[in-house]
């Protein structure tokens, strides 16, 4: 695993602020040399069930302490090779602990882990509680980039996802139970006029222009709505990475904007995700050992 930044290596102790840990004070090979795979999600309770799931396919005991508790702004359990990673809501948040985690995997060692991001999202056209393989990440102008200002200057980067990963992963899950697409999702840096909602608390247009944007976006291929994918693909690639994003759908949103299923229906359709990364990650750890 290699990282693009020559400033690393003048560095004489590296801060992952937000982590809590340090180049220094801290063994990173000796705690996460051997990890293959990384999973992530936006609330810290989803992490620690898909933690609790991996734990259980592979074996392997988990003491769910939080790694990460001494910065107070994650979670992050170790189930063996597997890191489960909390990031929170939209980009920012995202990046902030993706990057930090690419540079403690890299100071670790770590062999080329493979990246998953389980997430929550709209549907497009598809039923709620289908799951969506990301086959690429369009942003809220409908360009295929994750476009990120730097020193004044917008520089973008493509968003276009792992289609071989994808491919093993869509073979895992065509044999389940529920409905799985590969296809485009959008990625919006607002959960409401950014999406195209009219419940939000403030929207300056009209139903009809809602519909007809939503519209477009079915012709692009767009599959479901969310905002975390263009910077996932965009950042895993850089640095030569593996990785996939699989979201749930919580609604059509061709049908309407809030998100109506109770809370134990909403469950069971959170854990569809980690069932066919499961899956996959039990296959690869059960052909090494």
């Amino acid at each position: 695993m290699q990282l693009p930044n020559k400033h690393l290596s003048k560095l004489d102790c590296d801060i992952l602020y937000h982590l809590g840990f340090d180049t220094v004070k801290h063994d990173l090979p000796a705690m996460f040399g051997d990890i293959k795979f990384v999973c992530m999600g936006g609330t810290k309770y989803r992490m620690k069930d898909v933690a609790a799931h991996i734990s259980q396919l592979l074996n392997i005991p988990c003491d769910f302490n939080n790694m990460v508790k001494q910065a107070k702004r994650y979670v992050m359990y170790k189930v063996g090779p597997v890191l489960c990673v909390n990031h929170g809501i939209g980009i920012p948040s995202m990046t902030v602990v993706l990057e930090e985690v690419l540079k403690m995997l890299f100071y670790a060692k770590a062999k080329d882990p493979i990246f998953f991001r389980l997430g929550t999202s709209g549907g497009m056209g598809i039923p709620a509680g289908s799951v969506v393989i990301s086959s690429w990440a369009m942003n809220g102008t409908l360009e295929k980039i994750y476009d990120l200002p730097i020193l004044g200057k917008t520089k973008t980067f493509p968003a276009i996802f792992d289609q071989r990963l994808n491919q093993e992963l869509y073979s895992i899950a065509c044999h389940e139970d529920y409905n799985t697409y590969v296809g485009g999702t959008m990625t919006a840096n607002d959960f409401y006029r950014g999406e195209g909602r009219t419940d939000g608390a403030f929207c300056d247009y009209t139903e009809s222009d809602k519909m007809d944007f939503l519209q477009t976006l079915v012709g692009l291929g767009v599959k479901n709505l969310e905002m975390e994918a263009t910077a996932f693909s965009a950042i895993t690639k850089e640095a030569g990475l593996r990785a996939a994003e699989l979201c749930i759908t919580f609604l059509d949103r061709l049908l309407g904007d809030q998100v109506t299923p109770d809370g134990q229906t909403l469950s069971q359709w959170q854990k569809r995700p980690a069932i066919i990364v499961g899956k996959y990650i039990e296959a690869y750890y059960n052909t090494k050992k």
